[in-house]
This record gives C-alpha cells, structure tokens and sequence, in this order.
C-alpha cells in the first residue's frame, strides 16, 4: 500500500547519449529527480526503471530503489513511459506488493523539485482527484500559433482583430512532463488520463525546462546554477 515514485531512465538516449546520468553540476542527472521525490517524503518507494545494470547501481547509491531491471520490449526508442508504468505496477503486484498511487516522475525535468511534487500530492486530495499532471503557462499566446500549408502562406494566419491584444489575452497552459499523479485502480480500468477526475498543478515557467537536447541541459544548467 501507499505511493510509488516510477523515475523512468532509458539508456539509450539518441538525441543526448547517456542524458539520464549526464553530470550536471557534479550530480548526474536523474540524481535531481531521485533527490527531489526523497526529499517530498510522499513515497513508500522510489523506483528507478532503467534496462542498464550500471544505471541502476548509480540509481542506487543515491537512495532509489531498483529491484529488478526493465524488461527488453519496454526499452525500445518506440516504448511509452505508459508501457513503463504498467511493467512496473506489474511486477511489484506479482512480488505482492500494491500501490494505491504512483507518481511518474521524469528525470529530463531536474528543476521540479520536493515542494512541486508535495504541493501536487496535496492538489491530489483536496480534489479527490483521480489524476493531477502538471503543467506551465505557455511562453506566447497560443493564438501565435498554427499549421502552414506548403505554399508558406500566412494568410488568415493571425486574425486582424488579434493584433496588438497580447495583454488581453487569455492565459494558456501546457504540459510541462514533470509530474504525472494517478490513482491506480483508475489508470489499470482507463490509462487515458485527460478526463474527468484530471486536475492541472500550475508550476513555475523556469522549473518547467524539459531536457531533451544539449540546448536544453545547458540552459537547464545554468538556470540551476543560479
């Protein structure tokens, strides 16, 4: 019983080699994410899912647990963190051990830290919630946004009337992939989380950065540096 953290750390990483134990500031990577859901005191276990024998020693020496390794099929380039969660509830059910939630918490995010995942747990019960998933206001209005055909033409684009109106614009979120709280029962009957019983925790901008090329890890870097 009570709640898991799932810390999903593939090995094979393309577009960043090696970015879940990437140094970064003298920590590897996941070591943030492993830090931060420690430090929220929410969990009875902090899982890392890794298919690499040396990531999970490194996983390990820094407080995670890692009872068995994640199956070849679910370390795939096309394999889903969803996939992941499903292996993981699986064969901790199989061990006889249950979860009524879990939290996937993603490595690529290490500026989320222990207050963002309390504070979302928090929003969790006060909602009664079956899912919360965190998200960020957009950097631009959302009405700057839109397909263009292959002529490259903007026309209708932008509509006349939305010049000049940024600040009366309405504010606009997105997913930011740092936290992803559910109900168990709820994600075993419907793995679909945007319905009803979903709640949005808002977190800041700047601990929304979300690591998947050098670009990011440098700016997410500097930004910890600060």
């Amino acid at each position: 019983m009570g709640n898991i953290a799932i810390i999903p750390a593939r090995s094979g990483s393309k577009g960043l080699p090696d970015k879940n134990i990437k140094d970064m500031l003298g920590k590897p990577l996941m070591g943030y994410t492993i830090e931060a859901a420690l430090n929220s005191g929410c969990f009875s276990e902090v899982f890392v899912s890794t298919d690499s024998e040396k990531y999970a020693e490194i996983a390990k020496s820094l407080g995670a647990s890692v009872p068995f390794l994640r199956s070849t099929d679910n370390a795939k380039d096309a394999s889903s963190s969803w996939d992941v969660v499903r292996e993981v509830l699986k064969t901790y059910e199989d061990r006889g051990d249950h979860f009524d939630t879990f939290c996937l918490l993603q490595p690529t995010s290490p500026l989320r830290n222990s207050e963002d995942i309390k504070g979302a747990y928090k929003l969790f019960q006060e909602k009664g919630a079956n899912f919360v998933v965190s998200v960020c206001e957009t950097e631009h209005p959302i009405s700057w946004c839109g397909e263009i055909p292959d002529t490259l033409s903007l026309d209708g684009f932008i509509k006349r009337q939305q010049i000049g109106q940024r600040q009366k614009s309405v504010k606009t979120y997105r997913l930011n992939g740092a936290i992803y709280i559910a109900d168990t029962k709820s994600f075993t009957e419907d793995s679909f989380l945007y319905r009803d019983g979903c709640f949005a925790y808002i977190m800041n901008t700047l601990r929304s950065v979300d690591i998947d090329t050098e670009l990011d890890f440098e700016y997410a870097e500097f930004l910890m540096s600060k």
